[in-house]
């Protein structure tokens, strides 16, 4: 979706003008196109989503609040990376978030280089995705009836019905796919889903662990496909053939 003469085009949901107009300041000045909205309504309105690279989205805004904005963007767009801003004493909004499909969280007040740092990680991802060529002959990676092809970004469950994958839902499945029955830490997990710009405590990687367990149909009592290696990390406990 970026114009070559853009680093990318990302819309933000703020109704703080003061903050609003300061973060879009700073990343049209970083050679980012902008969109800047106060609502839900002008958002949708403008017909913006399936030409974005990313969306800044605030949780606490006036009508439609930005949990209610996140569940209706996933209904019909996997791939739109949604980054909610939440205030820094609202955990419990952020994992909701997060369950409903948003890739990533910053908390206010956040570091002007920490937001850009991001931004370009999840647009440079999700660029490099869809830069994927798709060969004729792709290769695909089956476990336990289900086929996740990488190229294509598509997981069909076994009766082959296609199964919807954000992009940080692609990215940790195809991470824990091609490492089967190896014990891979949060820290790497970070590192290769995040940009290694993430902080180490926070719960992202958990909330996605969760995320692909229900999309799986994993027990999250007794989770068997994706296990809890308590201490050291998550291991993918299927074994993975090559087609």
């Amino acid at each position: 979706m970026t114009n070559a003469a853009t680093l990318g085009r990302i819309a933000i949901i703020e109704d703080d003008p003061g903050i609003c107009d300061l973060v879009e300041t700073l990343l049209t000045r970083e050679g980012f196109e902008v969109f800047a909205f106060d609502n839900s309504g002008a958002f949708f309105a403008a017909g913006l989503p399936g030409t974005l690279d990313c969306l800044l989205l605030d949780l606490m805004l006036p009508g439609e609040d930005g949990l209610t904005i996140c569940r209706k963007i996933r209904e019909t767009d996997k791939r739109l990376p949604i980054v909610i801003v939440t205030a820094k004493g609202d955990p419990i909004d952020r994992i909701v978030g997060l369950e409903l499909g948003a890739d990533d969280y910053l908390a206010k007040p956040f570091n002007s280089r920490e937001l850009l740092a991001r931004l370009r990680s999840i647009i440079r991802r999700t660029q490099d995705i869809a830069a994927q060529p798709v060969q004729p002959m792709e290769e695909r990676l089956e476990f336990l009836g289900w086929t996740l092809r990488p190229d294509a970004r598509e997981l069909r469950n076994p009766a082959g019905a296609h199964i919807g994958l954000t992009t940080a839902d692609f990215e940790l499945l195809q991470i824990l796919v091609t490492h089967p029955q190896r014990v891979l830490s949060r820290e790497l997990l970070i590192d290769r889903t995040r940009g290694g710009v993430a902080d180490r405590v926070d719960r992202v990687i958990d909330v996605q662990i969760s995320r692909l367990r229900r999309k799986l149909g994993d027990d999250p009592r007794n989770p068997t496909i994706i296990r809890t290696i308590r201490g050291d990390g998550y291991l993918f406990g299927p074994t993975v053939s090559r087609c």
